[in-house]
């Protein structure tokens, strides 16, 4: 069923993206605001459990040995039955255009019962050991809900090392040339020209697409921008001031002789934006010591950084480590640049943090 060059893998990852970002799309313009509260306080939509479901299915169709790490569990779907039938709704009518594309995920959830089971097959613990897929279905949930950015997240870890990872960004400008603004976190749902689907497999590049309805668009290669003067960086950071410090970041910058106000946007969108030369820098500063980040956060978007020509590491230096869990439990924080400057920014932000 897998491939040794993970060209199916990634094929299939493609298409299980595409499709969830048809039904997510669907749910911010029907039920944006039918959110459900979740202990750890981010807002949860039906968009959520749908895209999950829809993956995790495509996924179990194609690669049924494999384990999976995904964020929802189907509990709250449970007990509440109105909610299981909206959900239950928009994963019936979420369906690739192509019934070849369509046929390759393995079709439809045969029923509202299974599409339950579907979702809490992503209770794996990860670890070093197998096949493990990483999925985030709604990456930024804040950003979906205010027609902002957001991400449909897809890994595959390899005894621990990501080995496959795509990103659907459906409010993302189409044209990878287009240069960031501070708008970009605002409301860009739908206008003419947004949708992409980025990809990368280890050792081989990374792509974009822009993001269909049926069988997939061709890709063009995207590598992140050559910075001959660090001062002319433009780097992104979360909007949410609980994700990321700010002030660290503004001091950073400063250090670094870096003028330009910082692009605020929710979700991995930031990895794809720097991939692709949009923007130079990715900066995320732990803002409390006990705060560790979920491997579904980060594996899509650290390997189509590094397969861009970017170096991802954590605030000391090291490379984050997908093999501990469902977290990353050995690393604080990310700083994602281009090869040639990392070192400088980890310097100036071992200077800042190393004050504080």
């Amino acid at each position: 069923m897998a491939s040794t060059d993970y060209s199916k893998e990634l094929h299939i990852a493609l298409l299980a993206v595409q499709r969830a970002t048809l039904l997510t799309k669907s749910v911010f313009h029907s039920h944006a605001k039918g959110t459900l509260d979740k202990a750890d306080a981010s807002p949860v939509t039906i968009g959520d459990f749908g895209a999950q479901a829809l993956i995790i299915s495509a996924l179990q169709h194609n690669f049924p040995d494999d384990e999976i790490v995904a964020e929802e569990e189907a509990k709250d779907l449970r007990e509440n039955s109105k909610v299981r039938q909206t959900v239950w709704d928009l994963v019936q009518n979420s369906k690739l255009s192509d019934d070849a594309a369509e046929k390759e995920l393995g079709g439809a959830i045969p029923s509202a019962d299974s599409m339950l089971d579907i979702i809490d097959k992503g209770d794996s613990k990860g670890g070093s050991k197998g096949r493990i897929w990483a999925i985030d279905p709604i990456d930024g949930t804040k950003g979906f809900l205010r027609g902002g950015q957001y991400a449909v997240c897809l890994g595959l870890m390899v005894d621990g090392d990501v080995k496959v990872g795509v990103l659907g960004c459906p409010n993302l400008p189409v044209d990878d040339s287009q240069p960031l603004t501070e708008d970009i976190g605002a409301d860009a749902t739908d206008a003419e020209g947004k949708g992409v689907l980025f990809s990368a497999v280890q050792g081989k590049g990374a792509d974009s697409r822009p993001l269909g309805k049926g069988s997939l668009a061709n890709e063009s290669k995207i590598s992140m921008k050559p910075i001959s003067n660090i001062s002319d960086a433009t780097f992104c950071e979360s909007v949410e001031a609980g994700h990321s410090s700010q002030s660290d970041s503004v001091a950073i910058a400063n250090k670094l002789g870096i003028t330009k106000p910082s692009v605020r946007m929710d979700s991995q969108a930031k990895y794809a934006s720097i991939a692709r030369g949009a923007g130079d820098l990715y900066l995320r500063l732990p803002v409390r010591k006990d705060y560790v980040e979920k491997i579904w956060d980060h594996a899509a978007g650290d390997l189509i950084v590094r397969e861009a020509g970017g170096q991802v590491t954590d605030t000391e230096g090291k490379r984050l480590d997908f093999s501990h869990g469902r977290t990353l439990k050995e690393n604080k924080g990310v700083i994602a640049a281009p090869r040639d400057v990392h070192q400088h920014v980890i310097e100036a932000v071992m200077s800042v943090l190393g004050s504080k």
